[in-house]
């Protein structure tokens, strides 16, 4: 069976998402492209943006990541910057008990745009969606950095990220 980029399979009035079809199995995608399908059969053209559907393994810690990896970077012959903060140094990992993980923010090294967000370690399934939505505004690093984050939570890892990721010294370090 093929499946083209509208989601029609060669049987006529047959359409295909999810599983069955390239990219990532995950529910999530699944439900877009379903999405998608209705839009199309409306006449509307929707546009799925494969590199911003956020991945999670519901591991203890978790792992999530949105975008593209150092690997991925790399073989493109992309340069990159990259901010990292551990959960360590953040009040609410250690008031949770769960100080294992950190946020990984990675950036155009020309442009600052935001080009991938990983994070390992505890809710990251619930805040790869800050990642997210940044990466989809094609925004830069410097949103990360000029957002107020409320305090203490394990989002604000994402600010010190920035500041670390521009070289730049941040007042929680």
């Amino acid at each position: 069976m093929s499946v083209d980029d509208g989601f029609a399979t060669n049987v006529l009035g047959i359409y295909a998402i999810g599983d069955v079809i390239r990219g990532p199995m995950l529910a999530h995608k699944a439900m877009e492209e379903g999405v998608a399908v209705i839009e199309r059969l409306a006449g509307q053209k929707p546009e799925i943006d494969y590199d911003a559907i956020p991945a999670v393994v519901y591991t203890w810690p978790e792992v999530a990541a949105v975008g593209k990896t150092e690997e991925e970077l790399k073989a493109a012959g992309i340069e990159y910057r990259v901010g990292k903060f551990p959960f360590t140094a953040t009040p609410r990992a250690r008031t949770n008990g769960d100080t294992d993980g950190f946020v990984k923010v990675l950036a155009d090294a020309a442009t600052d745009r935001v080009l991938g967000v990983h994070i390992i370690g505890d809710r990251a399934a619930e805040i790869i969606h800050i990642g997210q939505a940044v990466l989809t505004m094609d925004a830069t690093i410097e949103y990360f950095r000029d957002t107020v984050f409320n305090y203490p939570t394990l989002a604000e890892c994402y600010k010190v990220a920035a500041f670390n990721g521009l070289n730049r010294v941040s007042k929680f370090e």
